[in-house]
């Protein structure tokens, strides 16, 4: 058997065919559905809803202070980016001012100087003094560049308009990566000077790396051609030419959201760096910002999904539950309201037994008195007697109305015994009742029964008619299981203890295993529904129970089929009341259903 089968409960494929019109009632499966429909909807939808809706706004939230939170760091990045060159040029100004130009033109006096500016400021490589002329006529630094002439440089020209001036990230005649920074000096006569450094983009690089950026992201600068002025090591080296398109000119700083070609998300934060060519930029991946918080997003969802099966399981085990109980109540309501029926049937029975079997008694006994006479007759006259055919004739009505009596008999036995009374019942007797009863069905079906009772079995104390009920259900039982023929054993014997144990055995079909645990289990049937109700066992095991009793059965399919019912030889105050209980119920229902025929009330099954 499946695992789907052994989970299904029993209710699932359940159909009353007895509802009529109100189906809809005990479709116990629609009633399942609903029910679970109904508690997950109202459960699982305002769970998932408060978490979409506490997903966006936390998202929101969260994303809206990484913007604050690059927007402060550019800021920041910006204003010491700026300090830095301005103090440079503060610098190389205040070297101009302090000194004569006859003392700057002196190469001993500018390495001092030079020495001087790294030590108090760092990231001067050289000094140059380059006169109107564009000569560089004095220089200190570790490269040849005196009598080098600028005149037709660019950024000569931007010195002579601006008085300062910085340059991009070059090789220049050094072939190095450098900075060029000058500043413009007048003298009083109208001629002028220029005081030109270099600076190391090393010193650049080491205060860009004092940036925190959250480990996350990379922190440089491009020139406005989009030109690398600092190493990145997402982007590209120093004076290649960066991936990502340059961002548009503002006056403040901007922070933004763009995409790589590849199609990656990023958190780009720039600014326009004034008085110089650069823009500093600051990118980070958005995945990785969002890191922390996906991370505890994903375990809140997985909490969820735990939260929601645990509660799905639960929903499913209650709503089984509860309907599975409804069922079995709505099983035992209408094998009660059979069983009801079914003692209505037999007390019926009785009563039309016992009206059949006196007015049969009464011409059966004028026909045995009148053949009686007859054969009197015949006897007394030779001539008679010496016809063995005419007084075979009278012998054979003789016996068949004898036959007639016994059978009238039996039908007034059983028929004295339909209300409940309990008192002493000899079993073997009622047993031959009952086969009485039911032989000519035994002989159709060419059914052998044997009965078999103990000599020691004492009289018990019981309800008669549940006692032949009991039995009448499994005589026809068995007589189902041998209706092609064959051997039926009934046997009674005394147990330990204050018990009697009734045997019914036969040798044919037997049950299949996974039949036998079901068979008590009201409208199964292995008959089919078109052959059997599927009541016959339950309403028996019912009453063996009410009368104090147990039963069990034991089958192997093709072999055989036995029941045992143990049953105690005096039955306890409580069982009889529970049985009187019962039977003042049923003669209330049974008045119902006599003295209001067709009204609305309590409907069968």
């Amino acid at each position: 058997m499946s695992i789907l089968k052994r989970l299904k409960p029993k209710f699932w494929d359940h159909e009353d065919v007895a509802a009529g019109p109100y189906k809809h009632l005990f479709n116990f499966r629609r009633i399942w559905e609903l029910a679970v429909l109904l508690t997950v909807g109202v459960t699982l939808i305002p769970m998932i809803a408060l978490t979409l809706i506490d997903h966006k706004f936390t998202k929101n939230a969260i994303e809206s202070e990484i913007l604050l939170q690059m927007s402060r760091l550019v800021s920041n990045t910006r204003r010491t980016i700026s300090f830095f060159i301005a103090e440079r040029w503060s610098a190389l100004d205040f070297v101009a001012l302090d000194n004569s130009p006859e003392a700057l033109r002196d190469p001993k006096k500018l390495a001092s100087i030079l020495e001087n500016l790294k030590r108090g400021f760092g990231g001067f490589e050289d000094l140059g003094v380059i006169e109107q002329n564009g000569d560089q006529r004095t220089y200190a630094g570790p490269n040849k560049l005196q009598n080098v002439n600028y005149l037709n440089q660019g950024w000569y020209k931007d010195v002579f308009e601006r008085d300062v001036y910085l340059s991009d990230v070059v090789l220049g005649f050094r072939k190095t990566p450098h900075l060029d920074i000058a500043v413009k000096h007048t003298l009083p006569d109208g001629s002028f000077y220029v005081l030109r450094a270099a600076l190391d983009i090393g010193r650049f690089n080491d205060l860009l790396s004092q940036f925190h950026a959250g480990g996350l992201g990379d922190v440089f600068i491009i020139n406005q051609m989009g030109i690398l002025q600092t190493p990145s090591p997402r982007y590209g080296k120093v004076l290649e030419k960066m991936a990502l398109p340059v961002p548009e000119y503002s006056k403040e700083s901007e922070v933004i959201e763009t995409k790589t070609p590849d199609g990656e998300h990023l958190i780009l934060g720039y600014t326009y760096l004034p008085e110089t060519p650069f823009i500093l930029m600051i990118v980070k991946k958005k995945a990785d910002l969002l890191g922390p918080w996906q991370k505890a997003r994903s375990d809140i969802i997985w909490f969820l999904i735990a939260s929601m099966t645990v509660i799905l399981i639960v929903i499913l085990g209650v709503a089984t539950y509860l309907v599975q109980k409804i069922h079995v109540a709505d099983q035992k309501r209408i094998m009660t309201l059979h069983q009801v029926e079914y003692q209505n049937k037999l007390a019926s029975i009785g009563r039309l037994a016992a009206g059949a079997a006196h007015e049969i008694n009464n011409p059966l006994a004028i026909i045995n008195e009148k053949a009686g006479l007859i054969k009197d007759m015949f006897t007394l006259k030779k001539l008679y007697t010496e016809d063995q055919k005419l007084m075979g004739l009278v012998d054979s009505i003789l016996t068949v109305v004898e036959r007639c009596g016994r059978i009238t008999k039996s039908l007034l036995n059983f028929a004295r015994h339909i209300d409940v009374k309990v008192q002493p019942i000899d079993l073997g007797k009622i047993i031959t009742n009952v086969i009485t009863l039911l032989g000519r069905d035994a002989e159709i079906r060419s059914i052998v029964i044997s009965i078999k009772v103990q000599e020691d079995i004492p009289q018990i104390e019981s309800d008669q008619s549940h006692l032949q009920q009991i039995f009448l259900n499994l005589l026809n039982n068995a007589f189902e299981a041998l209706s092609g023929g064959g051997r039926l054993e009934i046997t009674v014997r005394r147990e330990e203890g204050e018990f009697v144990s009734v045997t019914f055995m036969d040798d044919r079909q037997g049950i299949p295993r996974e039949d036998l645990r079901r068979i008590f289990d009201p409208f199964f049937s292995t008959k089919g529904r078109k052959v059997g109700t599927g009541l016959g066992l339950p309403i028996t095991y019912g009453l063996v129970q009410e009368i104090g009793g147990s039963i069990r059965v034991k089958s192997e399919f093709g072999k055989g089929t036995y029941f045992v019912i143990r049953l105690p030889l005096k039955m306890d105050k409580k069982e009889n009341l529970g049985r009187e209980f019962m039977a003042l119920m049923r003669e209330d229902l049974s008045q119902q259903n006599e003295y209001l025929p067709g009204k609305s009330g309590p409907k069968e099954g």
